[in-house]
């Protein structure tokens, strides 16, 4: 069992998504990621899912996406050089000013935005790759004894070189 990815273009039309979840809670299959979004062409939506699975569920999976009549293409990602980040806000809560210092200083080493700041709390805007993600989150709420987390799904695109994640 693995963490794999999957790239779909599909008809951007009312209910495609709900076909496409529908088809992997229907098999019992957990979604561990799922983004949704317009492409160039206006009619064309791409999505990006992870699901954990082994390497037969998951061609099985790939093939009943492609049986889809809104699905235009399946591309699997899991071996392929992606770029790939995740969209995480980090609210941390019940701030001294000393705190403060220290979360810009680990904004700063992490590269991320502070877009909100309160009396007593920060809300950074992290644009990262899971496992920095987790890293950043990690090293949080080990500093601080409120963090609260929203992440977003990842979204990836093919390289065009050999860079990979």
């Amino acid at each position: 069992m693995k963490n794999r990815w999957i790239a779909l273009y599909v008809e951007n039309q009312v209910g495609v998504l709900a076909k496409v979840s529908g088809l992997f809670s229907g098999k019992s299959y957990n979604l561990q990621s799922l983004t949704v979004g317009t492409t160039e062409d206006e009619t064309v939506s791409r999505m990006t899912i992870c699901v954990t699975s082994d390497d037969i569920t998951f061609e099985q999976i790939k093939k009943q996406l492609n049986r889809m009549v809104e699905v235009i293409k399946v591309m699997d990602l899991t071996n392929v050089p992606v770029h790939m980040k995740e969209i995480l806000f980090a609210k941390v809560l019940g701030c001294t000013a000393e705190d403060k210092g220290e979360i810009f200083r680990i904004a700063q080493v992490f590269h991320v935005q502070a877009a909100d700041i309160g009396a007593d709390s920060v809300l950074l805007e992290c644009m990262l790759t899971e496992r920095r993600n987790n890293e950043l989150i990690a090293l949080l709420k080990s500093r601080f004894r409120r963090v609260e987390i929203v992440r977003g799904g990842a979204v990836a695109i093919e390289s065009i070189s050999t860079s990979c994640r």
